[in-house]
């Protein structure tokens, strides 16, 4: 089975600073020579594309278009690595409830600690004044209107006074 792409090789491994703070944790009193860190990478890369096309090949086969992580699971099992199912599901298990916590925590509200009645008391204060400044400034607009207006028909009357005054000379 083969995989075709448009992407080199070189592109379509981990990163090697992720690769040596993984074996740094793992082996934290052993020194990896840079060969030996090298072949472990290609051996993961390797290990990632074959999981990854057996995915693929559930995926399709159940005539879905997204691997999801129950395909990935399958994957294993048929592979031959169903001792790393338990390992997976646990990890699969911590990733969601990360995920969910992020979700809760991006809650701009939570972070607040302000109460939710309060913050929509606050709320009113603000709109009630928002109505109060634009009914202000729509009361000096119709006032200038007015003033506007009202010196406009005093031109017009002093010009009429005018043209009466020069019919009658």
């Amino acid at each position: 089975m083969s995989v075709t792409t448009d992407v080199p090789d070189d592109e379509l491994t981990i990163p090697r600073a992720a690769m040596n703070k993984m074996i740094k944790e793992l082996l934290p009193n052993v020194r990896v020579a840079n060969e030996a860190r090298e072949l472990i990478l290609n051996c993961c890369t390797e290990f990632i594309h074959l999981l990854s096309s057996e995915a693929n090949e559930i995926c399709n086969q159940q005539q879905k278009k997204t691997i999801n992580a129950e395909h990935i699971l399958m994957s294993l099992d048929k592979l031959g690595f169903g001792d790393y199912r338990a390992d997976a599901e646990a990890v699969l298990k911590d990733c969601k409830a990360m995920a969910a916590k992020k979700r809760r925590k991006s809650t701009r509200l939570e972070n607040l600690g302000i109460p939710e009645e309060e913050l929509l008391r606050q709320q009113q204060e603000l709109f009630a004044k928002a109505r109060q400044e634009q009914m202000l400034v729509e009361q000096q607009q119709w006032q200038m209107l007015q003033a506007q207006a009202a010196a406009a028909q005093q031109q017009q009357q002093e010009q009429q006074t005018i043209d009466d005054d020069e019919d009658y000379s």
